[in-house]
């Protein structure tokens, strides 16, 4: 177990270029298992949930072979289905959500396939009633195994049937998996609150290079129609707008000059509007952010007078994987904020090393968090910090970084687990960050 070494308090300076995007590689990896021919996949990013479902395509059979740094070739040639079957596999599976995804693709072209309850980060119920409801509606029959803890999903008849499914949830990755199903289900096949997030519309976009017929991309309506078979493709993933947040929280709480190089303006949504909210200066350069050196940002109040309300909602509305970052962004702000986690009951919980470090939130209760800025008047304090999940992980990283004093964060796995060499490029930026093993 790894632990990151921080001197923080100094500001940073430099340009950085994002990661491919972490859901968007999960739900792509699994769609290898589609076709029998080569897919070639670009912009991969090299972190520990990757690295993890890339293992288990392995093992499942799946030829990997690495072109260049990020530029994989995939071929689902000669798949071994009884793995599923094995114990291995189901420890394996149980190690990150995204393995979940793998369960329409080889239901859909096996008709059988066995899937432990995934794993993940521990940031509340995470329900996989989306998953397994879609693909019942397309013709499996389900059964869950109470010894091993897995479920057995298997095709009523020869092959999956089109159908009108009502997602209960807008979930991205319940959606991916149904979308998935459905490319060779007979038929056509509607999903209505189907998630529409810049993944979900990449996913759909490299199916239909492999030849399948799905409309809608990018509404909540997606319609399409079976095809016997798919083909093989080359695709680009995105840069992960989560990391591209991650570095403007990190250039405000530091006061640092940071250039985010090709960040694909057209895919972050709200989330460069919600970081000028919050009173911070980005500049749109070409397809880069420029982030100048800020002594000090003042949060907006609504038009009303009120106090500034950052909640998380499906797209286009604010990705929940951005809040705790948001929450320590605000911490040095001018003003308040009321943070609101709709999604998940636990995310904020971290906020009590952040009080410890000297940040001044009331935690009204699991979903609510109420943030009084410091205003760079009284700093952050180094402290001994854990990473309970990802996003909280790199929050902490962002605090330690602004905090005076030594901090050490251990539990640095889960934030491996998103962010591919982040002390190499923080160093890169002239931050004070040792990992030690």
């Amino acid at each position: 177990m790894g632990v990151f070494k921080i001197k923080g308090g100094f500001p940073l300076k430099g340009k950085v270029k994002p990661q491919g995007a972490k859901n968007e590689s999960l739900q792509v990896l699994c769609a290898v298992l589609l076709t029998s021919e080569q897919l070639r996949i670009k912009n991969v990013p090299e972190i520990g949930d990757v690295k993890c479902l890339m293992q288990i395509l392995k093992d499942l059979g799946v030829s990997v072979k690495k072109n260049g740094i990020g530029d994989y070739t995939f071929q689902a040639k000669n798949i071994n289905i009884e793995y599923l079957n094995t114990k291995k596999f189901r420890e394996d599976g149980k190690s990150i959500r995204g393995s979940i995804m793998i369960a329409g693709p080889l239901l859909s072209r096996f008709g059988k396939v066995c899937i432990p309850i995934p794993g993940g980060d521990r940031i509340g119920r995470r329900r996989l009633d989306a998953h397994l409801t879609g693909l019942k509606l397309l013709g499996s029959n389900i059964y869950y195994h109470n010894e091993f803890k897995y479920f057995d999903l298997r095709t009523k008849k020869e092959c999956l049937i089109g159908e009108y499914i009502l997602m209960e949830e807008a979930s991205i990755t319940g959606t991916a998996n149904v979308i998935m199903a459905a490319t060779l289900a007979k038929g056509k096949t509607t999903i209505y609150n189907a998630a529409c997030e810049p993944y979900i519309q990449q996913l759909c976009k490299l199916l239909n290079k492999m030849g399948a017929k799905i409309k809608g991309i990018g509404s909540n309506l997606i319609h399409i129609i079976g095809v016997k078979e798919l083909g093989g493709c080359i695709h680009t993933i995105l840069p992960d707008m989560i990391e591209i947040g991650s570095w403007i929280g990190l250039a405000a709480m530091t006061c640092s000059e940071i250039t985010i190089k090709n960040v694909n303006w057209e895919n972050l949504g709200i989330i460069p509007s919600t970081f000028h909210k919050m009173g911070i200066q980005l500049e749109k350069n070409k397809d880069n952010i420029y982030i100048p050196s800020q002594k000090s940002y003042k949060i907006k109040k609504l038009l009303n007078n009120a106090i500034l309300t950052i909640s998380d909602a499906p797209w286009p509305g604010l990705t929940p994987d951005l809040l705790s970052i948001l929450t320590v962004v605000a911490t040095q702000a001018k003003g308040s904020v009321l943070i609101h986690q709709k999604m998940f009951e636990s995310r904020l919980f971290f906020v009590d090393k952040l009080i410890e470090m000297g940040a001044q939130i009331i935690l009204c209760d699991p979903h609510r968090a109420t943030v009084i800025g410091l205003n760079h008047q009284s700093y952050l304090r180094g402290a001994i910090l854990n990473s309970p999940d990802i996003r909280a992980g790199i929050s902490l990283l962002i605090a330690a970084l602004s905090a005076k004093g030594t901090s050490i964060i251990k539990n640095i796995e889960q934030i491996d687990r998103g962010y591919e060499n982040i002390d190499k490029r923080l160093r890169i930026l002239g931050a004070d960050i040792l990992r030690i093993k």
